[in-house]
């Protein structure tokens, strides 16, 4: 099988004249020949690299943490009922949380949310780190 090496260019052309329906069917082909996966991380790291304007996005606040307990503490029973009145967890699994600290108590609430758990676990004597 011969194999005909393109530019850039030659390659962004013959991309760019596909209907989306034949560039998703292509993503895909990708995909699975490479062994690949898309991630949007890079996308999230472009502008950063833009300068100034870039620093200035990045710096936006976070509107998503994750409450991480780090350790149970003296106070592990106390610690597992609030766990699960936080979590809507059942006592196994907030006991099995609790016990293989350190883990994530709930991940994807607001500023707000990831305080009061916080305050709240750490009243029981918890270590509490917020992301």
């Amino acid at each position: 099988m011969a194999q005909t090496k393109l530019s850039n260019d030659e390659l962004l052309e013959a991309i760019g004249g596909m209907t989306v329906f034949a560039l998703a069917e292509f993503i895909e082909t990708f995909k699975t020949k490479l062994n690949v996966t898309i991630s949007a991380a890079p996308a999230a790291a472009a502008p950063a690299a833009g300068g100034a304007a870039g620093g200035a996005a990045a710096a936006e606040e976070q509107t998503e943490f994750t409450v991480m307990l780090k350790d149970a503490g003296a106070k592990k029973i106390q610690v597992i009922k609030v766990v699960r009145e936080l979590t809507g967890l059942g006592l196994k699994e907030a006991k099995d949380l609790v016990d293989g600290a350190p883990g994530q108590v709930k991940a994807g609430v607001t500023k707000e949310e990831a305080a009061t758990m916080k305050a709240k676990l750490e009243e029981q004597g918890a270590v509490i780190e917020i992301k």
